[in-house]
């Protein structure tokens, strides 16, 4: 008998090896599936749909719409989004996949939603969209399914092995702390000032990852601050996702200051920082490649490992 169904407690052992049958290349962990679906705040038990023939689960497509806001009370109630979904080898090009999807339109649209996005959903997304080189057959199913693009994203690495601060880094960084400028490790009395820095300038996901990272336990000093006259200008952090400690990011200047170095400074510390401790690389999985941001990191050393493209369908 071939169902399509609901998650039901039990089902995570035949989840996380489904997954990892189908998807080799982004294997995850049970630990990694308990922090990022089943203690999510937003999970419903609904939106992850199986697919299961004769028992044996063959399909997983995971459904988000938010109960908890990022910031304020925003529940985006437009929105929703699915973040991972798969069917097993054996059970490729028979329709499992359209199935679910089926079920997850109604899923959306039982819950009044406008859009779904794959896969851009914070704080608990695997990858920031569809990764078209290591997935042709999954972008062009997303095109079939009326999926379009919306803007593309980059994840870029850096090895650290031969890293060092430029001589014209550190006459920038004495230039500026002549000006004013502050450049150290977060204390106390800047915690405050950081989170709302994010959530002011940047956005509510930067915040909850700074706020969740020290309350975590991530040592202060990885995150580096820029600061004058004691007000927050910028910062930057690793080590703030699920303990990763070659994870950088997040990192931002305020935007009225960009142009002056300071991201500058404040990445290449943080990068010294980060080799000091015995971390050989850096990594991180999304920025706009053109940005400003995407510029600064080439001109560091980080290349280019993934390409996604974050999509979007209108119901």
């Amino acid at each position: 008998m071939r169902v399509i169904r609901h998650y039901r407690s039990g089902d995570e052992d035949v989840i996380v090896q489904l997954w990892n049958r189908s998807c080799p290349d982004e294997p995850v962990s049970m630990e990694v599936f308990v922090k990022r679906v089943l203690v999510d705040a937003n999970f419903d038990a609904e939106g992850l749909i199986l697919y299961e023939e004769n028992g044996t689960v063959a399909g997983f497509t995971l459904c988000i719409v938010r109960k908890l806001p990022l910031s304020g009370s925003d529940l985006e109630p437009e929105n929703g989004w699915i973040t991972a979904f798969f069917v097993h080898p054996d059970y490729q090009r028979i329709g499992v996949a359209t199935k679910m999807f089926a079920a997850a339109e109604e899923f959306f649209v039982n819950r009044g939603r406008r859009n779904i996005f794959f896969s851009s959903y914070a704080p608990n997304y695997f990858v920031p969209g569809m990764d078209a080189e290591r997935y042709p057959a999954g972008k062009a199913f997303l095109d079939k399914q009326g999926f379009n693009h919306l803007y593309p994203c980059v994840a870029m690495d850096k090895n650290l092995v031969d890293f060092r601060v430029p001589e014209d880094v550190m006459r920038l960084e004495a230039a500026r702390r002549d000006e004013g400028y502050v450049f150290e490790t977060l204390t106390p009395k800047y915690i405050s000032q950081v989170v709302e820095f994010n959530d002011r300038k940047f956005n509510p996901d930067w915040a909850r990852a700074v706020r969740e990272a020290v309350g975590q336990g991530v040592p202060l000093h990885h995150v580096l601050v820029a600061h004058k006259d004691e007000r927050i200008v910028g910062f930057c952090m690793y080590g703030a996702y699920d303990g990763v400690g070659e994870r950088f990011g997040p990192f931002g200047v305020d935007e009225d200051l960009r142009g002056t170095g300071l991201g500058k400074i404040l990445l290449y510390r943080c990068l010294r920082d980060m080799k000091a401790k015995g971390l050989h690389n850096a990594w991180f999985l999304w920025t706009g490649e053109t940005s400003p941001a995407g510029h600064l990191y080439y001109r560091a050393g980080f290349e280019v490992t993934r390409r996604f493209d974050v999509m979007r369908k209108q119901l």
